[in-house]
């Protein structure tokens, strides 16, 4: 059965028509502006906004319209100053604006998916709040919906509205609660034309990248694995050292039946003497995800503050914000200070003491650059005695580890480094992770460890892994020779490139090309995976993407297939800027 409503951006052939619709509902039927003799209203954010449109065909049933921050400016600068709203000065907020229905189109499902598809919209560019105006009349409805007046009414005309807001995951939650049956309901009357998927992940994490699906997690289809490039993931393009090799052939039966070390004994020792650290300073995991799990939720609580750098691995909001409901800041980067850690600023920020944990990932993920020791160690010196510090050291033998605060943590109880064999050692299969911490937290946490948590295979590599430092520094030098190529090559064709220090480049497409969403979703027809960045932060304003290095025959497909693709998204119409996401508004509404 034909869908009954298409849900897509807005083309310039739509303009006209929104600009009539606007006339006849805010002019004549509502007299919030005055009736012109032209009729159309024009708005002065156009070309700065998003209109997202539903329509059957030629017949079209509405539109709302969604302004991102990088616009700089919103429909309400109008009525309220920054400093009557500080909100609007918020980085990471998204403004939803006159959600508008053609009148024999009110009954139908125009409006609803017309809100839901601003909300998936915006979620797939980064945003966590959104504002927008809603009649007064109307105030129950957006309570209901996960809305909160700001205490601000503003008449327009003879129309009054409150002034709303409410965070993207608490409406999402708040949607896929209440109205789930409904949402599944409309993906049935909708062809949804949008660079985002119809509904959100259940636990609203993208954890790592889904180039697993092309082989299927049943493991179906692992013939295909040598066909996909798996670049959107971080994992190592090299093998393991010839020692960790021989370790898991050696007797894999054995390896599989046998339970390991309760708790990880011989690996801690291994560790201990590669790091020259105590032993009693290290706590072992299966990879860093259950390191942070097991640890944040063990000391915070949905009263804690925590600090975030943005953009920045997504595991940690997800933890922070989702699973335990912290209170959680970001510390903004930006791409035209070079997405750099201006420690200075970052003192600033935690000088008061109202942050119970700092979380900085060092090389940082996604943007790849790495804070000199010397300089943490001088911000943690002066910080707050009261205020956490967590380093994530994933990445860092890229940079070299004498750049690690492992030292400092082991004697420093404010101090924890976290820091994972997966991606430097190429063990991301194995899951294998260790944490540095002064011996009375280390203690603490171990006692939280459950036995076996890490598995025979998994400490019998580490521990082989551990004893060739010559082979993987080899690596390491060789992947960025092999990043300097990939990323000269990608550099010739559409889009600005930008190498990490690590394993991995970006590549942000011009703002008139097509979105980091379609330039994925079009290299996937190639089996080439790469990670869309946008809704990791707003500051990839919905043009990123993430491209991990890999060795010189699966770089060249990779570099082929975002030619392939960009050629053929280039023929079409321009997707509209990435913008912004929505809310439950009234129709007619503004």
């Amino acid at each position: 059965m034909r869908p009954d409503l298409q849900l897509r951006v807005a083309t310039p052939e739509d303009l006209d028509w929104i600009h009539e619709l606007r006339h006849r509902v805010y002019a004549q039927e509502l007299g919030q502006h005055a009736p012109n003799s032209a009729g159309r209203l024009r708005d002065g954010l156009d070309g700065d906004n998003v209109y997202l449109v539903a329509a059957r065909g030629e017949d079209r049933a509405g539109f709302v319209s969604l302004t991102p921050p990088w616009s700089q400016r919103y429909g309400l600068d109008r009525y309220l100053s920054r400093e009557e709203l500080p909100l609007l000065a918020e980085e990471d907020l998204f403004e939803v604006r006159i959600l508008t229905v053609e009148p024999r189109w009110r009954s139908s499902a125009a409006a609803p998916l017309l809100m839901y598809a601003a909300l998936r919209w915006i979620a797939s560019r980064g945003g966590r709040r959104i504002v927008a105006m809603g009649r007064t009349e109307l105030l129950p409805m957006y309570r209901a919906a996960g809305l909160r007046p700001l205490g601000h009414t503003v008449r327009c005309g003879a129309v009054t509205f409150e002034v709303l807001t409410g965070s993207v995951a608490e409406l999402t939650k708040v949607t896929m609660d209440r109205r789930r049956a409904a949402v599944e309901r409309l993906r049935t009357q909708v062809d949804w034309r949008l660079d985002v998927p119809f509904a959100p992940r259940p636990d609203g994490c993208e954890h790592g990248g889904v180039s697993f699906t092309a082989l299927g997690t049943d493991f179906a289809g692992l013939g295909r694995r040598h066909q996909v490039v798996a670049a959107d993931v971080l994992d190592a393009w090299f093998a393991p050292a010839p020692g960790v090799r021989a370790a898991l052939a050696d007797d894999p039966e054995w390896a599989a039946r046998t339970s390991p070390p309760t708790g990880a004994e011989g690996m801690l020792a291994k560790i201990a003497t590669a790091r020259a650290l105590p032993v009693e300073t290290l706590v072992p995991g299966a990879g860093s995800s259950d390191l942070i799990f097991r640890a944040f939720t063990h000391w915070l609580t949905p009263q804690s503050r925590v600090l975030l750098l943005d953009p920045g691995y997504g595991e940690y909001a997800h933890v922070t914000e989702r699973v335990i409901g912290c209170r959680v800041d970001r510390f903004q980067l930006r791409r035209e200070d070079g997405w750099r850690v201006d420690t200075a600023e970052l003192a600033a920020a935690v000088e008061d003491g109202r942050y119970d944990l700092v979380v900085v990932v060092n090389p940082n993920n996604p943007t790849g650059r790495h804070a000199p020791a010397d300089a943490l160690r001088s911000l943690i010196a002066a910080a707050p005695a009261g205020t956490r510090w967590w380093i994530d050291e994933a990445y860092l033998g890229y940079v070299g580890m004498g750049e690690s605060l492992a030292g400092l943590a082991a004697a420093d109880p404010r101090v924890v480094v976290c820091s994972s064999l997966s991606k430097m050692y190429a063990l991301s299969g194995m899951r294998a992770a260790y944490l540095v911490a002064e011996a009375t937290t280390a203690s603490e946490l171990r006692r939280r460890t459950p036995p076996w948590s890490v598995s025979l295979p998994a400490q019998l590599a580490a521990v082989a892994a551990l004893g060739d430092p010559a082979y993987y520094a080899s690596r390491w030098l060789r992947t960025h020779e092999l990043r300097q190529r990939l990323a000269a090559d990608l550099a010739a064709l559409d889009g600005a490139v930008e190498e990490s220090v690590a394993n991995w480049l970006t590549l942000t497409l011009p703002s008139e090309g097509p979105s980091a969403a379609l330039l994925v979703r079009e290299c996937r027809r190639s089996d080439v995976y790469l990670r869309d960045l946008s809704p990791m932060s707003p500051e990839y304003r919905g043009r990123t993407v993430r491209v991990a290095v890999k060795g010189t025959a699966e770089n060249a497909r990779i570099v082929a297939a975002v030619r392939d693709a960009l050629d053929a998204l280039r023929p079409g119409p321009a997707p509209s800027s990435p913008a912004a996401g929505g809310i439950p508004v009234s129709v007619p509404a503004r």
